[in-house]
């Protein structure tokens, strides 16, 4: 029979991301609209995005923390074009983002020391195999593969190159070994369910130390550009942005940070998104017409919980498209590059009872498709 418990937020699309619980734009500080980000008012806004983020996230000394344009994406092409071509470079991948950073790699910057390290949908490549005298860039969730590292582990103490970590469904929800890890990307849209266009770059001083000591042999557009005169240009890391922010999206994003401060911080973050995987694995095991693409439990990501169905494509498809039409659930349809089959978001700021009331739904629809 068709369930009547109907999840109260029906947003588990994987970016944007849902907005946290009791969002309400009429909350957000507003005050430094229409004012310019140079003021003292607006500086002091992108200040606090940068101190408040390194924070909550128990940064290590040294690390620095700057908002960047173009969300994600903008952060990680800096780094590659700021960064890169000083060694070789080891590029792990095994979904479509990481594989873009390949190919960006190899045909935009052309690099010719460039290592493939791939694993299929649903599997990582060996971590053993990567060599840390290199510079190695890495997702560290594959959020159209629902597969992330599980650990830090396989990272070498005393590398030589630089670590370049995509982390946009990881920040927030997942432990990090920032030690680890000399350049982390994310942005204000996956796990904190902020607005989209502006991206966050974190530094390590090694990351630091390369950005000051080598020049990259090909012209840098302005807006990856954090030297000048050989030096960081630390104001970056201090709310002065390369190019224009939007002051609401920055607001947004305050509101968020504080909504994890008052949950408890990052802890409580995870464990609020580990709940939220919790709920999908119970299901799954209960039910043998659905699975996890992730094949090893331990590279199950709690974010982007991809699945796969015993179900043709058009089958999938019509579920989703059945799902959404009864309000249940909005955007779930796996990423286009990826094998047919779902994509639910478990980040902290989808709650756990909304998954479980989700779930009955799930199988009803199934039950639509399969038997039409």
């Amino acid at each position: 029979m068709q369930p009547q418990v109907k999840p109260q937020n029906p947003n588990f699309s994987s970016g944007p991301c849902s907005k946290r619980p009791g969002y309400d734009v009429n909350n957000l500080d507003l005050s430094t609209l229409g004012r310019s980000h140079r003021a003292a008012i607006g500086k002091a806004a992108l200040q606090q995005t940068c101190e408040q983020t390194a924070q909550l996230l128990g940064l290590p000394e040294g690390y620095r923390v700057g908002v960047v344009p173009a969300s994600d994406t903008g952060a990680v092409e800096m780094a590659l074009w700021s960064l890169l071509g000083a060694r070789g470079v080891d590029v792990m991948h095994w979904e479509s983002f990481g594989s873009g950073w390949y190919s960006d790699i190899t045909k935009q910057l052309k690099l010719e020391d460039a290592r493939s390290l791939k694993g299929e949908y649903g599997q990582l490549p060996n971590l053993a195999d990567v060599n840390f005298d290199n510079d190695v860039v890495f997702t560290w969730n594959g959020t159209t593969s629902g597969v992330k590292v599980p650990n830090g582990d396989w990272i070498a103490d005393d590398r030589e190159g630089l670590t370049i970590c995509d982390a946009t469904s990881a920040v927030f929800a997942m432990e990090m070994p920032w030690e680890k890890l000399d350049v982390v990307t994310f942005s204000w849209q996956k796990v904190l369910g902020g607005e989209g266009a502006h991206g966050m770059l974190v530094l390590s001083p090694r990351a630091v130390e390369r950005l000051e000591s080598y020049t990259p042999a090909w012209p840098l557009p302005k807006i990856f550009r954090m030297t000048k005169g050989g030096k960081l240009i630390e104001g970056i890391f201090k709310g002065a942005t390369i190019n224009t922010p939007s002051m609401l999206c920055v607001a947004d994003y305050l509101d968020a940070l504080n909504w994890i401060e008052s949950i408890g911080g990052v802890e409580a973050a995870i464990a609020k998104s580990q709940a939220n995987l919790a709920v999908v694995e119970e299901f799954v095991s209960a039910n043998d017409w659905i699975n996890f693409l992730a094949e090893d439990e331990a590279q199950r990501s709690n974010t982007s919980i991809c699945l796969t169905l015993d179900a043709t494509a058009d089958q999938i498809k019509a579920l989703v498209k059945l799902l959404d039409s009864e309000g249940v659930a909005y955007d779930i349809g796996a990423y286009r590059d990826a094998p047919d089959g779902l994509r639910l978001w478990g980040g902290a700021t989808v709650e756990e009872a909304d998954l479980k009331a989700l779930m009955p739904w799930l199988e009803w629809a199934y039950q639509q498709v399969t038997a039409a």
